[in-house]
């Protein structure tokens, strides 16, 4: 059976504030826990007002101290941002507090616009272009230290973390089938490439001592409620938000609309349309027959689940509803099967 797992970016309403995100957050991860979601990330973005993951390992610290057993990591970590050995530093901390819980997910995208990158890195010499190696470079710090070791992450060193390669291209997909790490395609906010990417990954994988077998995780939008009126309606948050930050205008999110398609041009819709072309959004059966459909279409091993809803406890109905669908799915199948092997 497909895992579930939840992407949280720790929404900032209108209205609201960062602190209460984070708390809500925590909230959010221990409910998953519960309904036996296997992990909860969070993603790294910057100067953006409705997110308020931008500090990801100090926030995974604060939802890993209220949980106790679902996995917890990034989704990602944009690593051209930082120092290899500070991030190992910082995931090797997680998991010396939290063994066997932590995975951390490395984009080469900057997570934020160019004058935060700026910012953050004073030039731009840690590029995209350095990726790959920056990557093996993290890596090496989670090895155990050798006798004389000059240079080693203390905390990081001889610690598990589970590296994944994201991203919204082929490019990533090489990356980590090369590698031979488990890896994790954005197709909640960029499908365009989901299928080569799929494809070039499985085809070239090559086993190594993280995993023998390729693990493809796909992001996609969830926005469940009692009725596909009430989903719909929590979906124009979302809507409403990618408009304004593909206009230059990111903000909190939107409180939710009736009937936004009225008020949409031509040219958002089709944005939208194509954007977040991987959404699932309806009541209990719109979403079991869009999550049997997506999953039977790309074959994908893990879902990466995440649902920007202005409400927090509509967004943990929300969760909630998927869960049950989900076990639903889990036990038809199971049904299915033994027939089959009665028969």
């Amino acid at each position: 059976m497909t895992l579930l797992s939840i992407l949280d970016l720790a929404p900032v309403p209108e209205g609201g504030t960062a602190g209460q995100a984070l708390r809500n957050a925590l909230d959010l991860a221990r409910h998953a826990e519960a309904f036996g979601y296997s992990r909860y990330w969070m993603a790294e973005h910057h100067n953006m007002p409705g997110i308020a993951s931008a500090a990801t390992a100090v926030a995974l610290a604060h939802v890993a101290a209220g949980t106790s057993t679902i996995r917890i990591g990034a989704g990602g970590v944009m690593l051209p941002n930082h120092a290899p050995l500070i991030i190992a530093e910082q995931f090797g901390t997680l998991a010396a507090l939290h063994p066997g819980r932590v995975d951390l997910g490395l984009g080469r995208a900057p997570g934020s616009d160019q004058r935060a990158a700026q910012a953050m890195r004073r030039n731009l010499a840690g590029d995209g272009d350095r990726f790959p190696h920056d990557v093996m470079e993290l890596m090496s710090y989670f090895e155990p230290a050798a006798a004389g070791q000059a240079l080693q992450a203390v905390p990081g060193a001889g610690l598990d973390v589970e590296v994944w390669i994201l991203g919204s291209s082929t490019f990533g997909a090489q990356l980590a089938a090369m590698l031979g790490l488990p890896y994790a395609f954005a197709s909640h906010f960029a499908p365009q490439q989901m299928r080569d990417a799929i494809s070039v990954y499985r085809r070239t994988f090559r086993p190594s001592q993280r995993l023998a077998a390729p693990h493809v995780m796909l992001g996609v939008n969830v926005f469940a409620a009692e009725t596909d009126t009430e989903a719909l309606r929590l979906f124009s948050s979302l809507q409403q938000a990618f408009l304004n930050l593909r206009s230059g205008r990111p903000g909190k999110l939107p409180a939710p609309v009736d009937d936004i398609a009225a008020r949409l041009d031509p040219y958002a819709r089709a944005m939208l349309e194509e954007a977040l072309a991987c959404s699932i959004v309806g009541g209990p059966d719109t979403v079991r027959r869009g999550l049997r459909s997506f999953i039977a279409s790309t074959g994908a091993d893990e879902l990466m689940v995440t649902a920007q809803i202005f409400d927090h406890a509509a967004r943990k109905r929300s969760f909630a509803i998927l869960s049950d669908v989900h076990q639903a799915i889990a036990n038809e199948d199971a049904r299915t099967s033994l027939l089959r092997q009665s028969a």
